[in-house]
Parts: structure tokens; C-alpha cells; sequence
């Protein structure tokens, strides 16, 4: 079973496409240390069904998931919550 994780920052390019904008995701595991990932090893371990991820917004708690471009490329996003378009793009910058 999958272990969910709560991203609190991400580390964006600066390029405009939002399934190029995000390269890597963190947040904070559960004894206090810091985590993050590429991109790519998150695309990877959702696929692999070894993490889930989620963000909080607005007071409630909004999937991420693997989503396909028109160009091909997997990268990550929020389910459509009817709020926020982009809960991802919003985050803090990584910093660790």
C-alpha cells in the first residue's frame, strides 16, 4: 500500500508550460526531517504505487496526480478542486 506524503514546496524552472514548470516536490516526513523528490521519482513512485501525494488548500486536502501533455510528457498536478488552478505552482520554493 501506498504511503501518502504532503508536499509543502516545490522547485519550479523557468519555463511557462505547467507540465514543464515543476522539478522537484518536498515536504516534511513525519520524525521532522525533509524530503524531496524529482519530478521524474515522484511520476515514478505514484506509477509504482509506492507514494501518494497530496497538498492542502483552502482547508482541505487535494490530490496530486500523473498527468500526460499534449506532448507526451508525464508531470504532476492537483485534481480539479473548482478552487485553486494550479495548487502545485502555488507552493513555496523549495529551499532544502
Amino acid at each position: 500500500m501506498a504511503s501518502r506524503h504532503e508536499i509543502k514546496c516545490v522547485n519550479k524552472s523557468d519555463r511557462y508550460n505547467p507540465h514543464e514548470r515543476i522539478t522537484a516536490i518536498g515536504g516534511v516526513n513525519p520524525n521532522g526531517t525533509n524530503w524531496k523528490l524529482s519530478q521524474e521519482e515522484a511520476v515514478r513512485s505514484i506509477e509504482a504505487g509506492r507514494y501518494q501525494f497530496f497538498v492542502k488548500a483552502g482547508g482541505r486536502i487535494v490530490d496530486v496526480i500523473v498527468a500526460v501533455s499534449r506532448y507526451g510528457h508525464k508531470y504532476l498536478k492537483t485534481v480539479a478542486d473548482g478552487e485553486h488552478p494550479n495548487n502545485l505552482l502555488s507552493l513555496y520554493e523549495c529551499v532544502h
